[in-house]
């Protein structure tokens, strides 16, 4: 009889393993001994084949789930058997992000030596900085920042989130939103974090450490964050998703101690409301808290909006209403008449602004915060408002910043495309600059396949805004398609949000360089906007346009800073309507047609310095030959044979037009359209033949009369 050894624990479990599994079972496994911190089970397992880089449920790799078990053993093992520490998660998460979470600094410099970059992020936009905030390791997050991680860096997220205010988050309000205040100390006294940065949904430090509050610990550590960042400067008046105040959000924590140092700023609007109109002693009131009610009476917080009264009935608070009375609060119905806003794309925030309670700013009514902002911008954002009932676009800044505004402003008053100030008002310390509500920029317009654009009257219309802004002595140096913003009626207006102008002052390159962006816009209009303006090229123009020929030589001559300057490039042929194009060359032939000789004709189209031949040295070959036998033997007159120059081809149009014949208009139709399709690059070379020619020059002094 045979006596079996005993087995080991780790043989034991090993003995599940046979050689008949698969790979993916190996994997779960291995993932599993790595989490209960087998080494031997480990080792086996590799033996037996398992891939070191293979990965389990959710793209878990070996590694991650040793980093995950805080075992700096296994780390080194695996990483010696060609571990892969740049594998991603699903989520796009690393062994790195992992490794600040759990907040082990060895295992950090581990990775740190394998060419890791410090500032790495998953598809949520975590660096191991963040984590490291968010999970409260300072240890690790010390050591992160001995290492060089950006400490103000914002949560990066793809464009689809971003759309949706996702992400911009920093370490800072991670530390805040999960209430580690010794972390936050750390943050901004020893590593110099931004207590005033703000993420996607226009959040600041101050707003993370106030949301969501719950649990005796968590309030203790919001409210010395709170306290904290107030005493380090935080910015008041940012605002949650909802419309939320700092203010608000201590009402909402029952804090009477942070509402009191929140009111003692001063820089705080005490009757601020939320998107749905309940200002922080509204909130106190449905709350039942005496004490910060009556502490936002003694400070004069408004007692006639929200129907205060009708909320401590229901709540059957007396004394509460005896507060409320004796700052003479009374019962105050509001009614509101229908109302249908100008504006479709901005109708139901509209609406929503015109319903909702906000504090007057003069005649305007306004709300700053995300679901009511239009365009952001360097300078801040552009929100939605009601200034004496009319829809408006507002900017808030600094009175000073606001009064030198103005005065540029005044000087927009007598330009027709460029943005005129609407209203303004002031308080607090701020200007609030109101504009016409515009419904889409260049940009967006042209991203919705909806919205049909004529290219050529906007581009009139971009061009004359920039001609506008040079005649008052700027140069705009920031041209995008988002500083170009189009109202109800498709007007196109020139904005200049970030404050970029420049005065010109005989700098001529500051214009050289407007009109070089003008070059780069007008492809992006005539390529719909298809490419990002730095990437669009002449390439992607459409060969088959029949304004192809004359949107070549516009670029070209706003690329090289051509001498007719802007004036001068805005009567240029590519802005001329077809049946201008074929007058201009009827004209020609008419200015031309006494001259002495065929020599001297043909010396009106030799400019000295001319660049470009006639581009048609065979036209007579290319017209219709039935065509061309009426037009060379006339029933009328003497017969004349037409020659390959430019000359005669000008008079074979003219001739054509100016005595009809039946049997050619039956060939080919309408005259204008068939000599432009067929000779496409004719109108801009004898435009630029005449332009270029010093004797000739103002042959080519022409526009569309029709403008």
């Amino acid at each position: 009889m045979t006596i079996m050894e005993p087995t080991t624990h780790s043989q034991q479990k090993a003995s599940t393993s046979s050689s008949t599994e698969t790979a993916e079972d190996l994997a779960v496994k291995l993932n599993a001994a790595l989490r209960d911190n087998d080494r031997e089970v480990v080792l086996e397992l590799l033996e037996k084949g398992a891939d070191v880089n293979s990965k389990a449920e959710s793209g878990w790799t070996p590694l991650q789930s040793a980093v995950q078990a805080d075992n700096e053993e296994l780390v080194r093992l695996l990483l010696h058997k060609g571990a892969c520490p740049h594998a991603r998660k699903d989520n796009g998460g690393t062994a790195f992000t992992e490794a600040a979470i759990t907040g082990n600094v060895n295992i950090l410099e581990l990775l740190l030596d394998y060419g890791l970059n410090i500032d790495d992020y998953d598809d949520n936009g975590f660096t191991a900085f963040m984590e490291a905030a968010w999970y409260g390791k300072e240890e690790a997050l010390k050591f992160l920042y001995r290492k060089g991680a950006n400490v103000n860096l914002r949560r990066v997220v793809s464009e689809e989130k971003e759309k949706l205010l996702k992400g911009g988050a920093t370490a800072l309000m991670d530390a805040c939103k999960k209430g580690h205040f010794s972390i936050v100390k750390t943050l901004v006294q020893e590593m110099g974090a931004d207590v005033n940065t703000r993420d996607n949904k226009d959040r600041n430090a101050l707003i993370h450490a106030l949301k969501d509050v719950c649990g005796k610990k968590t309030y203790k550590s919001a409210v010395s964050i709170g306290h904290f960042l107030l005493d380090c400067g935080v910015d008041v008046t940012s605002k949650d998703e909802c419309g939320k105040t700092a203010l608000i959000l201590a009402v909402e924590m029952q804090s009477p101690d942070l509402v009191k140092a929140l009111l003692e700023k001063g820089e705080i609007d005490i009757d601020d409301a939320d998107e749905e109109g309940n200002t922080a002693l509204m909130v106190a009131v449905k709350n039942d808290d005496y004490d910060i009610a009556e502490l936002l009476c003694e400070k004069g917080a408004r007692t006639d909006v929200g129907n205060l009264i009708a909320i401590v009935n229901r709540n059957r608070t007396q004394n509460m209403s005896c507060l409320l009375r004796r700052y003479n609060t009374r019962f105050v119905p509001e009614t509101l008449s229908d109302w249908e806003p100008n504006s479709k794309r901005w109708r139901d925030q509209l609406i929503k602004l015109y319903k909702i309670y906000r504090p007057m700013i003069g005649k305007l009514k306004t709300f700053q915060y995300v679901q009511q902002r239009i365009q952001n911008t360097s300078q801040g954002g552009i929100y939605l408002g009601l200034h004496g009932g009319t829809e408006v676009a507002v900017r808030i800044s600094r009175s000073t910043e606001g009064e030198k505004e103005l005065s540029f402003f005044k000087e927009c008053g007598n330009c027709e495309h460029l943005l005129k100030l609407f209203q303004s008002e002031k308080a607090k310390g701020y200007m609030y600059l109101c504009f016409p509500l515009w419904e889409k920029n260049l940009e967006e317009h042209l991203q919705e396949p909806e919205d049909q654009m004529d290219y050529k009257d906007a581009l009139r219309m971009i061009f004359q805004a920039v001609r506008e802004l040079h005649s008052l002595g700027f140069a705009h140096q920031d041209l995008q398609p988002r500083n170009f913003l189009i109202d109800l009626g498709g007007k196109i207006y020139l904005a200049d949000f970030d404050n970029k102008r420049k005065l010109i002052e005989g700098d001529e390159e500051l214009v050289n360089s407007d009109l070089e962006a003008l070059g780069k816009l007008v492809l992006y209009v005539l390529t719909g906007g298809r490419k990002p303006l730095q990437q669009v090229s002449i390439e992607d123009l459409d060969a088959d346009s029949p304004d192809y020929e004359e949107a070549l030589d516009l670029v070209s001559s706003l690329d090289s800073h051509d001498e007719r300057s802007l004036e001068g490039l805005s009567k240029h042929p590519y802005f001329w309507s077809k049946k201008t194009r074929f007058q201009f060359l009827k004209i020609i032939w008419n200015k031309i047609k006494d001259f002495p000789s065929p020599e001297d004709r043909d010396a009106v189209f030799q400019a000295p310095n001319a660049t470009k031949s006639f581009p048609y040295p065979s036209w007579t070959e290319q017209v219709d030959k039935a065509v061309l036998s009426i037009m060379q033997n006339p029933r009328r007159g003497k017969p004349f044979k037409y020659r390959n120059n430019v000359a005669n081809l000008l008079r074979f149009i003219r001739n054509m037009d100016e005595h009809p014949d039946v049997r050619i208009t039956n060939k080919i139709g309408d005259y204008a359209l068939y000599f432009l399709k067929l000779f496409p690059a004719l109108t801009i070379y004898v435009y630029n033949s005449l332009r270029q020619n010093p004797e000739y020059s103002d042959f080519a002094d022409f526009q569309d009369p029709s403008l």
